[in-house]
Parts: structure tokens; C-alpha cells; sequence
């Protein structure tokens, strides 16, 4: 059922329509939104700049609901299988409200995917050289098993993009998550030479630790069907986390 709040509320004013992204310009924006992680600041309002109003507060609430029901959709369906009625419907709003805000199925998608960018680098970007590496490729794991927890959808939908030939995420891939990956790569190879580390191939341990992770959420079904639990589960997830952890530094670190 419809928000009646999406049918009353008009969108604030002066908010322009997103215009559609696709192909190159799509690739553009997210190379912009992935090599903006990290740069943001804290929230607050800069320059003494008014606080959102209830219209605009609305709008943005809107936007969010709409954001969160086209992840679950484009990750259950795919963006060829997902259509805007049935996003509409999932968010609550009206079919013309969504397509103020997200003017196309492609504009929505490629929002989709600036805002999964942030889930999907954050982690791997935390940890240095000076730290230890036993507690920050743990601090790693029980990150990445906390996003399959909170945020599978996210996960799957990268997954279903990596399927498709990544269409749109080939320049991330190449460019932001690629200089991420090969600075840690650099950390992990530092930590070896440093005898901290087991002989490991730092983009293998990598490639491992993403692996053993999102399996949790791309494959939650096959994990609930087979042990009769999921990461929800508190004491599966501790469970998991301990286990994933022991195996990965057992490889990992010197014996």
C-alpha cells in the first residue's frame, strides 16, 4: 500500500530531477562517489547553514526508502529483471513520486551503487602498517562479516554486477578499489618482510578474506538450509566470526 504521506507531501521545492546516468557518465559517478569515501565529514551543517525544514527532512526520508527498496529488488532480480512499479510498491510511494526523485530505472540503479560504494571499500581501507596484524586482519573480518549481517543486499548486488560483466563498475574496479587494494596489498607484503607475517601472497589473503565473508550473505540461504542458522543469530555470528578468524590466521601468521 502507497504512503498516503507520498501523495500528500509534495518534494521540496527547488529539487531538480535527477537526470538518467548511463554508460560513461554512469562509470564517471562512481569513480566520483568511490573516490570520495573517507572525504566526508561529519554531517553537521557547514557555514551556519540552516537545518533541514519537515518538507526537506520528508524529501530525504523519501529518497532513503526509496534507496532501500531498490537494493532488495535490483538484488533479488537484478536491474534487467527489477522494473520501477515493483520498487515503487516496495518503497510505499506513488510510481510518479519515485520517478521525481530517480527519474529512470538506470538513475536509480547507479544511486544504488554510489551508496553500496562506501559499504563495499570502508573496510579494507582501515588498517596501516604500524598496526598489528593479527588484530587488523581480525578487525577486517569482523567487519566484513558484520555488512553481510546488516547489509547482504549489498553484497549480492555487487556480486550480480561482477556477473554481468560490471557494466558500470569496471572503472571503479580499475581505478579507487584497485589503488585501495594495492596499497593494502603493500601493507600485508611490509608485515611479511617484516617477519610479522607468515610467507602469504597479500591479494590471495585478500581474495580469501572476501570470500570466506560474503559468503555469508550472497549464499545466507545455502548457510540457514545447511546449519539451521544465520549471522542475525548472535551466537552464530560470534561463532562465525571466531571460526573465520582462527582460519585465517592460522594460515597467516608465523609458526
Amino acid at each position: 500500500m502507497a504512503d498516503p504521506i507520498a501523495k500528500t507531501v509534495k518534494p521540496p521545492r527547488g529539487a531538480a530531477a535527477r537526470p538518467a546516468a548511463k554508460g560513461a557518465s554512469g562509470a564517471r559517478k562512481l569513480v566520483k562517489a568511490a573516490q570520495s569515501v573517507g572525504e566526508a565529514g561529519d554531517g553537521r551543517a557547514a557555514g551556519g547553514a540552516r537545518p533541514p525544514g519537515p518538507r526537506e527532512r520528508a524529501g530525504e526520508a523519501r529518497r532513503a526508502a526509496i534507496l532501500k527498496a531498490a537494493l532488495a529488488v535490483f538484488a533479488r532480480l537484478g536491474p534487467e529483471g527489477a522494473s520501477v512499479e515493483a520498487i515503487a510498491q516496495a518503497a510505499g510511494v506513488s510510481k510518479p513520486n519515485l520517478l521525481y526523485y530517480y527519474p529512470s530505472k538506470d538513475a536509480l540503479y547507479l544511486a544504488v551503487l554510489e551508496q553500496g560504494l562506501a559499504l563495499w571499500l570502508s573496510p579494507l581501507g582501515r588498517f596501516t602498517e604500524a598496526d598489528d596484524p593479527a588484530e587488523a586482519i581480525a578487525a577486517l573480518i569482523a567487519a566484513k562479516l558484520e555488512m553481510s549481517r546488516d547489509h547482504p543486499e549489498v553484497s549480492r548486488l555487487f556480486a550480480l554486477e561482477m556477473l554481468r560483466g560490471a557494466p558500470l563498475l569496471k572503472p571503479v574496479l580499475s581505478g579507487p578499489l584497485k589503488a585501495v587494494f594495492e596499497a593494502k596489498c603493500a601493507v600485508i607484503a611490509a608485515w611479511v618482510a617484516a617477519g610479522k607475517l607468515a610467507p602469504v601472497d597479500p591479494p590471495h589473503l585478500i581474495f580469501a578474506i572476501w570470500a570466506l565473508t560474503q559468503h555469508y550473505a550472497d549464499f545466507a540461504v545455502q548457510v540457514r538450509a545447511l546449519s539451521g542458522k544465520s549471522l542475525s543469530d548472535r551466537t552464530f555470528m560470534d561463532e562465525t566470526r571466531a571460526a573465520v578468524t582462527a582460519l585465517v590466521l592460522h594460515g597467516a601468521l608465523p609458526h
